[in-house]
């Protein structure tokens, strides 16, 4: 049976692929159309890139993660957002990753170091209590051995049995 966390972030990655494949099976024109605009106008379409020395906009090639620089180096890319070359986009993006995944590593092995601090604190305190209930039964059973001996010795019992020859 699949877990919620591990089904959520999967049915989201589904989705997101579907929508990225939708975009990309639309002909292309449509970024080729505003060849002729600015940065702004190009980058309204998410499928778009703009190249600011051949001030063209043209369909991001999705198949190779990141453009060739036969259509374009990526100093001179934009793609998102006009003031940020592709370069710092994917510097910066991959800098926000790492950092992320510290983050992350850094939480499960204090939450994994946590969780055992606290059982070997909940484990020395049971054997504590399980110390100091044995030492008040010894208590108990040393004064009940007591009492019994000094009835025993009230009524003259204290010596041997004298049943004792016929058992």
């Amino acid at each position: 049976m699949m877990d919620l966390r591990t089904f959520l972030p999967a049915l989201l990655l589904i989705f997101g692929l579907a929508t990225v494949l939708a975009q990309t099976t639309a002909p292309g024109t449509a970024c080729e159309a505003k060849n002729a605009t600015n940065c702004e106008e190009c980058l309204s379409n998410v499928t778009c890139l703009w190249c600011i020395p051949t001030k063209s906009c043209v369909t991001y090639p999705v198949r190779t993660i990141l453009p060739p620089h036969a259509l374009c180096p990526l100093n001179d890319a934009r793609w998102g957002l006009c003031w940020m070359n592709f370069q710092t986009l994917i510097i910066t993006l991959a800098v926000l990753g790492a950092v992320l995944i510290i983050a992350i590593m850094v939480c499960l092995f204090c939450c994994c170091k946590c969780e055992n601090f606290g059982s070997q604190r909940f484990d020395a305190k049971m054997e504590r209590q399980g110390q100091k209930t044995k030492t008040k039964q010894e208590e108990r059973r040393t004064e009940m051995k007591q009492r019994h001996d000094e009835i025993r010795k009230k009524y003259g019992l204290s010596g041997q049995n004298p049943y004792s020859r016929f058992a």
